[in-house]
């Protein structure tokens, strides 16, 4: 069995400990410098503080500063930091690792260049250090459930399909079931832009509106990854990612708050400390549509959820809509 290195204590990193666990593998789980309740909580038998969970007997826990130990000998690293420690994980976790271990990431997030260009977070990985392989999970599956078992069906995405065969057969079980796709940028392009649409779907409590803008999210997103250049079959993970996604979590807090009439900034203040991922999202593919449309590659009627979205965000502008400019 293999040596599987988890990065980051989060509750998505943390979770997939149970699958590799259940298939045998030597799990080691270390922290971020901003984990350090959470692998204290977990040496002292707590359980995950956050996750509410206990993980897999035999899993062992590791402080930021000893990520060193934690990676020797790994062969595979798991990177389940938030888009806010992506910076760190390059610079501090990368310089680590022998160049022949694989990266798959968790992380839910694009990178958004001044012009308007967005990247994956496993493109920017492999530009700074492109000897390894860099895969990434799409697809409907939140840590809870998985914690608990639950059976859901996800992506492995990366340019080696020898490699994903070899992930798959690491990490998939009974209720952990994965397809694999080539398609990196689709992929986590799809996973992005369900946390972006997930925020707008929560602004209203209402089942009849959440189900109409549940729609009007759908064949929004399956317009952006055409746009975008991503693969049309990717719809399929963004849609379902954004139905577990809009029942719980940072996103739903924060859809409550904006829908609630609160401007965004009083609502990230009343949040502080809650990694706000699905805003960052929100307004970096706002401003990558927006530049698709200064350059008529699109048209703005086809996208007032995103850009109503991207205007709450950046702008601070009140979150309520505008249903005659949706439908």
């Amino acid at each position: 069995m293999a040596v599987i290195t988890i990065i980051g204590a989060g509750m998505m990193g943390s979770a997939l400990a149970v699958p590799a666990r259940d298939n045998g593998h030597e799990v080691r789980l270390a922290g971020t410098p901003l984990d350090g309740h959470i692998i204290r909580a977990l040496l002292s038998g707590l359980g995950h503080p956050t996750l509410e969970r206990d993980l897999p007997r035999g899993t062992g826990y590791y402080y930021a500063e000893a990520a060193a130990e934690a990676l020797s000998g790994a062969e595979l690293v798991i990177c389940g930091v938030s888009s806010f420690g992506v910076d760190w994980f390059a610079e501090s976790v990368l310089p680590l690792l022998p160049p022949d271990v694989p990266v798959l990431s968790v992380t839910k997030g694009l990178l958004c260049s001044p012009g308007g260009v967005l990247t994956t977070f496993p493109d920017y990985y492999a530009s700074l250090a492109p000897q390894r392989p860099y895969c990434a999970i799409g697809g409907p599956c939140t840590s809870y459930e998985l914690a608990d078992k639950a059976p859901t069906h996800v992506c492995f995405c990366g340019e080696d399909p020898a490699v994903l065969q070899n992930l798959r057969a690491m990490l998939a079980t009974p209720y952990y079931r994965a397809s694999l796709s080539c398609d990196v940028f689709g992929v986590e392009t799809a996973a992005a832009l369900k946390n972006a649409y997930a925020l707008a779907v929560t602004l209203t409590r209402s089942r009849n509106s959440q189900a109409a803008l549940f729609g009007q999210a759908v064949a929004e997103m399956r317009g952006l990854l055409a746009l975008f250049g991503a693969g049309a079959e990717n719809i399929a993970y963004a849609a379902g990612d954004l139905y577990v996604t809009i029942f719980g979590g940072r996103t739903r807090l924060l859809g409550d708050l904006l829908g609630s009439g609160l401007p965004y900034s009083e609502a990230a203040r009343r949040l502080e400390g809650v990694t706000l991922e699905s805003a960052v999202i929100a307004r970096r593919a706002a401003f990558a549509l927006r530049k698709a449309l200064e350059a008529g590659r699109a048209s703005g009627g086809d996208y007032p959820l995103l850009l109503h979205m991207g205007e709450v965000i950046a702008e601070n502008k009140p979150a309520p809509l505008l249903w005659e400019s949706l439908f």
